[in-house]
């Protein structure tokens, strides 16, 4: 059995989204548990957004999404993150989550670990290639092992269209004003990774 967490920081619900289609994807690899936890928001945050109905109401669609642990990083053998853009790469409250982790970096309890990412801008341009390259490097101090979302695998990205994807993430495009909603490809797109997770965290256990 492999143990695959999914954990994700979602302000507007977009990421939130795409984590439980990747964790649908997880569920069709036989052999494997799936969790889905989310980073805590800051306070500061929920304070001067809690005038936006948009932030209040994805919000209270992830009530029941626990919150992520240091034990729940330990009990995987792979962890797809769900991150979205700030500004061409990861937000301060995932940062936190990660910079929280130096205990299991010294350890190496994350060591041999498949992980993946899926992210979301609000344009197509807007950072979500950078963020999930840039993401790639914390996951290596942490000697994870990266894995990617190749064409050949998901014909959905050969595509003009104005939707996410790339070799490095499953990813959504949320519009300009945040108001577009995931896709179904974009979502297929973050099912057949952490379907792809799944299997790499099955291969990899008890080898490595």
């Amino acid at each position: 059995m492999a143990n695959v967490l999914v954990v994700y920081y979602s302000s507007y619900g977009h990421i939130h989204e795409m984590a439980l289609a990747a964790a649908e994807g997880v569920k069709q690899v036989d052999g494997t548990e799936v969790k889905v936890v989310k980073v805590p928001e800051f306070e500061i945050t929920k304070k001067y957004m809690s005038q936006q109905d948009a932030y209040v109401k994805a919000q209270e669609a992830q009530e029941d999404i626990p919150e992520a642990t240091q034990d729940d990083l330990k009990w995987a053998d792979g962890i797809v993150w769900g991150i979205p853009t700030r500004f061409g790469m990861m937000p301060a409250q995932m940062k936190q989550f990660l910079d929280s982790a130096g205990g299991l970096w010294a350890n190496g309890d994350l060591e041999g670990k498949a992980t993946a990412v899926i992210t979301s801008s609000n344009t197509i341009h807007g950072g979500q290639e950078s963020t999930a390259i840039t993401s790639f490097v914390p996951f290596m101090h942490f000697g994870m092992i990266y894995v990617g979302l190749p064409y050949g695998e998901n014909p959905e990205q050969m595509t003009a269209e104005g939707i996410g994807g790339s070799p490095y993430a499953a990813s959504t495009v949320a519009g300009p004003d945040g108001s577009k909603q995931p896709a179904d490809g974009e979502k297929q797109m973050a099912s057949r990774l952490g379907a792809r997770v799944a299997k790499v965290a099955k291969a990899l256990k008890g080898n490595i």
